[in-house]
């Protein structure tokens, strides 16, 4: 009889241990689509502001139309993405994209005056800088699910559920280098 015991008590277990790790990788997956959200808000706001900022940029730099263009186009492609891999590469190819405009418009004084510009310009680089917080914590998140989902014996559970790894955000090589200031001015 203790034996039956024994054997039921070991049968819980093993099942408290599976709802458990169960219960931990729906954690960690749902705080990964949470990081992700934030990381969505944030481009959605972003997005919202890059047309503005590309109107008031035109009426003063008439010669960074490629820029500009480049932009725009970048802009659309990533609302077109159609994974987060994709998606991930173009937000930072915009981002590298954004920052080199914004320094080659540091040579137009009348628009470092403008007030709407200077506006446009203090809240594009806040977000970039909430954009810069929320991939680091998107990347702890998936940091965390990925090595339960790799890990004895949470693998097994996550194989059972059909959980893969994800992927982090990684900068495209271009925006991992500050641009050069002098060459886009001729210094």
């Amino acid at each position: 009889m203790t034996f039956v015991w024994v054997l039921i008590v070991l049968a819980a277990g093993a099942v408290g241990l599976v709802v458990a790790t169960y219960n931990r990788l729906i954690g960690l997956k749902n705080q990964i689509d949470y990081a992700r959200g934030a990381i969505d808000a944030l481009l959605k706001k972003r997005f919202d502001l890059i047309p503005n900022l590309v109107e008031t940029v035109k009426a003063y730099a008439k010669h960074e139309r490629e820029t500009l263009e480049r932009v725009t186009e970048l802009r659309s492609r990533v609302g077109r993405a159609q994974s987060d891999d994709e998606r991930f590469r173009l937000e930072g190819e915009l981002s590298g994209l954004l920052g080199r405009l914004l320094v080659q418009l540091e040579a137009y004084p009348q628009l470092k005056a403008n007030e709407n510009f200077l506006e446009l310009q203090a809240s594009l680089n806040e977000i970039e800088e909430q954009l810069a917080a929320s991939r680091r914590a998107y990347n702890a998140a998936v940091v965390q699910f990925n090595n339960a989902v790799e890990m004895f014996p949470s693998n097994m559970v996550a194989s059972w559920m059909g959980l893969k790894p994800r992927p982090v955000f990684q900068a495209e090589e271009a925006a991992r280098t500050a641009p050069d200031v002098g060459r886009m001015f001729g210094s």
